[in-house]
C-alpha cells in the first residue's frame, strides 16, 4: 500500500528518529548508562510510522480510548527521492527529493527505551505538511521549528541541536538498509514535548514553509470506529 503525496510521489514508509538531538541526551545524561538502555547509542536508532497514522495539514487527530493527552513533537521530515544504499555523507542529500514538516504526535512516555507501538502509532499520530523541494530549502541546519496550541508558543526547537546532522544521519542509515523512494525519514524527535487535549488546535511553523494544522478530538466512544 502507497498513499500518494500532493505533488504526486508515491508517499512510502516515515521512519522516525529517537536521540538524535543534544538536548534530549544532556537531559538523560548519566540515566543512559544504567539499565534499560544500557550505554549511550552508537548508531541511529529508528522507530516506524505506520500508514495507518498518515495525514495531511487541517486533520483531526483522535484520541485513543481511555487518553485524555497526547504529546507533540516537531521535526522535519526527509523525503528520498531514489532508493539509497550505503549512502556516502558527503553526496547523501543527492537522495533527497524534498522537505515536510511533521508533527510526531503521541501518548505521553518519559522514556526512550524500545518505542511501544501503542504510544506511538495510533490512527493520525503522524500528520504531514506540504512538501518543499530540498533545493528550495537554504540552511537546513538553521531552521527554527515552533509548535503552537491554541495560536501561544508552547515550543521552539533549531535544527541546529542534532546529533547527526541530515547528511550523516542519511548515510549511517542508509549503510545498514535501503531507504525507497517516496520513504519519509525524520530527523529526529525530542524528549517530553508539549501536550494537548480535546478541542486544542496545533500548529507547527517553520520558516519557508506552509503551517501544518491539526485539531485534537475526543477519544471514540464505545461501540464507535476509533
Amino acid at each position: 500500500m502507497q498513499t500518494v503525496s500532493p505533488q504526486g510521489m508515491a508517499q512510502g514508509m516515515v521512519y522516525g528518529v529517537i536521540l538524535n538531538d543534544r538536548p534530549t541526551l544532556d537531559r538523560l545524561g548519566p540515566a543512559l548508562s544504567q539499565p534499560p538502555y544500557g550505554a549511550p547509542p552508537k548508531a541511529p536508532i529508528l522507530y516506524i510510522k505506520p500508514y495507518n497514522t498518515h495525514a495531511g495539514t487541517g486533520a483531526s487527530v483522535r484520541l485513543p480510548r481511555g487518553a485524555e493527552r497526547v504529546e507533540l513533537v516537531a521535526t522535519l521530515g526527509l523525503v528520498i527521492g531514489r532508493d539509497a544504499t550505503a549512502l556516502d555523507e558527503a553526496t547523501a542529500m543527492d537522495a533527497v527529493a524534498g522537505l515536510r514538516p511533521i508533527l510526531d504526535v503521541s501518548l505521553p512516555n518519559p522514556s526512550f527505551y524500545r518505542p511501544p507501538v501503542r504510544e506511538r502509532c495510533f490512527d493520525g499520530s503522524c500528520p504531514m505538511g506540504e512538501t518543499l523541494p530540498y533545493a528550495a530549502v537554504a540552511g537546513l541546519e538553521a531552521l527554527t521549528l515552533r509548535t503552537l496550541v491554541n495560536g501561544t508558543v508552547v515550543a521552539e526547537r533549531s535544527l541546529s541541536d542534532l546529533v547527526r546532522p541530515p547528511a550523516r544521519l542519511l548515510a549511517e542509515v542508509t549503510g545498514f538498509m535501503t531507504l525507497r523512494a517516496g520513504d519519509i525519514l525524520h530527523l529526529g524527535i525530542a524528549l517530553s514535548g508539549p501536550q494537548a487535549g480535546a478541542g486544542d488546535r496545533v500548529r507547527l511553523e517553520i520558516d519557508g514553509f506552509a503551517p501544518l494544522d491539526i485539531v485534537i478530538e475526543d477519544a471514540a466512544a464505545e461501540g464507535e470506529t476509533p
